[in-house]
Parts: structure tokens; C-alpha cells; sequence
């Protein structure tokens, strides 16, 4: 049996845009260093997202230095933003699902320049490190995340989706379901069923598999969506009315992951 080993690690700072790959990465409770810290709301203060904007995916990210840079694709202006915002204006309550917490808007410069080329007016705000936002208690009892949909982390194995590709007449790219880590060795969907386990020295427990929504079937290169991999999925992965890819992941402990780290199962 080939060795279970990390191949990607990817985050995505602003939640609902392109995500950027790294060799390694910080882990913190709340998830990776800079993963979904910034997030678009809309005047009400209401998260958006690909589901109701897919034109979202056009913004691609990329970090240099102290800066975090965001392009639109097609026509390819690009505004920059501190990875350590100056946190001035007052905090204001925002909306992720049935979650309010208090953020920080950016700048006007920033939230004018993303209502200009989204066509709605929007806010970019930032959510500091301190400020809690509780995980689901169903399934955790003391941590928190950042403004990703529920948990900090998510896990997808080669494999799994090398097993959607197969019964797809296009096949999909593993962005279209954003982990932020990816495993090759092993099963496909062998993840589910994994407990708590290691990526080199860091531990982490899986929580629940990860249900899907109309996200995935958004093109991330040009923002189109379709019918697939969620029709597909339907027809395999789905448990108690929902459709089911990936492993959603706490830390046991906050080192550093890198590419190329074995994976330990725990027994």
C-alpha cells in the first residue's frame, strides 16, 4: 500500500475567492495562517459568496510579503490590502450562516473597489485572530474557526476525486471543492473515516465529512456554472439528504504542516 502523504496545502484568505498554494503553512486553532480571515458582505452584513455571485471566482489572490494582492481575471485590475490591517474604525456585526460576529472593514478604498466590480455594494472586512467564533458544539467543545463555512480545516484525498473524475464525461479540478489539504495513497473517500491522525508532527482529529452545496459546480477559471460534479455525486455520495466530499479537521496542536509530510493514521 503506497504511504499516505500531504501533496497541497492551500488557503484562501478572502473567503469565496481563488485560493493560493503553499509549500507550508502555519497551523492555527482557528485554521491555516491567513486562511478565509477576510470576507465580502453585503450592506445588511450578510456573507457572499460563490453560490449567489459566481462571478467571485474570477478574483484570484496571491500573498507577497506583507501585502495581499486580489486580480480580476478577465479584466485584470488588481487592488492590494496589509496581511496586518490597522484596525481603526469600529467593529461591526457580520453574518456567516447562523453565525454573527464582529469584524473590521478594510477601507472604503477596498470595499468601493470590490462593489465596482462585483455591481454590488459590499464591504471587505477582516476578522482578527483573537475574535471568537464558536464550531458547531455538536462536535467540538472549546475551539473556534475563522469565516470558513464550519470548521477549520478541510482534507481530500487524490484518490477520491480521481474516483468522481471516472464517472464524469468532463472531469473536475480539486478546486472546485477548496481543501486545504490534499493527500495521495490510500482508498478513495478513505477519509471519512479517519479519527485523529498526523500530518508530520501536527495532530488532527477528523470531525464529520464534508456535504456539498452548488458551490462545486462553478468553474473556477470562468466563474460558469453547470449541473456537475453535484448531479454525479448525487448519485454515490449522498447520506440522509445531503452529498458528502471531503473531511472537515480540528488540530490537536498548532506546528507547522509542509508538503511532502507523511500521514500517520492513529489506531
Amino acid at each position: 500500500m503506497q504511504a499516505l502523504r500531504l501533496t497541497e496545502i492551500w488557503i484562501y484568505p478572502i473567503k469565496s475567492l481563488g485560493g493560493i498554494r503553499f509549500k507550508q503553512a502555519n497551523v492555527f486553532e482557528k485554521g491555516l495562517q491567513y486562511d478565509r480571515r477576510w470576507m465580502l458582505v453585503d450592506e445588511a452584513g450578510k456573507f457572499l459568496t460563490q453560490r449567489v455571485h459566481p462571478i467571485m471566482a474570477l478574483f484570484k489572490v496571491s500573498i507577497e510579503g506583507d501585502t495581499l494582492t486580489i486580480t480580476h481575471t478577465q479584466i485584470q485590475q488588481s487592488h492590494s490590502v496589509s496581511l496586518h490591517p490597522q484596525l481603526i474604525q469600529q467593529s461591526q456585526p457580520v453574518t456567516i450562516w447562523d453565525d454573527t460576529v464582529l469584524a473590521y472593514e478594510v477601507s472604503e478604498t477596498s470595499s468601493q473597489w470590490f462593489s465596482a466590480l462585483l455591481g454590488i455594494k459590499c464591504k471587505l472586512v477582516y476578522f482578527p485572530e483573537e475574535n471568537n467564533r464558536a464550531v458547531d458544539r455538536r462536535y467540538a467543545t472549546t475551539e473556534n474557526v475563522s469565516l470558513a463555512d464550519g470548521y477549520p480545516f478541510l482534507i481530500i484525498g487524490q484518490a477520491s476525486l480521481d474516483d468522481l473524475n471516472s464517472r464524469l464525461e468532463k472531469v473536475v479540478s480539486m478546486n472546485r471543492f477548496r481543501p486545504n489539504f490534499v493527500f495521495t495513497g490510500g482508498n478513495p473517500f478513505e477519509e471519512d473515516a479517519w479519527k485523529e491522525f498526523s500530518i508530520g508532527a501536527n495532530r488532527f482529529v477528523g470531525v464529520k465529512p464534508c456535504s456539498r452545496c452548488v458551490l462545486i459546480t462553478v468553474d473556477q477559471n470562468t466563474a460558469q456554472k453547470s449541473d456537475e460534479p453535484l448531479r454525479t455525486l448525487s448519485t454515490y455520495r449522498k447520506k440522509d439528504n445531503k452529498i458528502y466530499f471531503g473531511q472537515n479537521l480540528l488540530a490537536l496542536n498548532h506546528t507547522v504542516v509542509r508538503e511532502g509530510d507523511l500521514i500517520t493514521l492513529e489506531t
